[in-house]
């Protein structure tokens, strides 16, 4: 299995869209992935997403440049993500 380099971000713009995601996170280094997590409910935008980049040092790089940095107003969170812990 590949090796993944993934960020969690947090507090986004409830109007950010993947590719606006991908857009602003490429400036770290090559995005392999971007997406904005959507409520199955209501299909707006939850607020958090996940990076995912093709080395360790863009992952670091991303987390270096943008945690606590401004997009569309508010000030994101960017941290490694971690695998989703089994929901009981």
């Amino acid at each position: 299995m590949d090796a993944q380099f993934k960020v969690f971000v947090g507090s986004l713009p409830f109007a950010t869209t993947d590719e606006e995601l991908r857009s602003y996170f490429s400036a770290a280094g090559n995005v392999t992935s971007a997406r904005v997590i959507m409520d199955k409910m209501t299909g707006r935008s939850r607020g958090f997403g996940f990076v995912e980049f093709g080395s360790r040092e863009e992952m670091e790089n991303a987390i270096k440049m943008f945690d606590g940095s401004s997009m569309g107003g508010r000030t994101i969170v960017v941290n490694e993500a971690k695998p989703m812990e089994p929901r009981p």
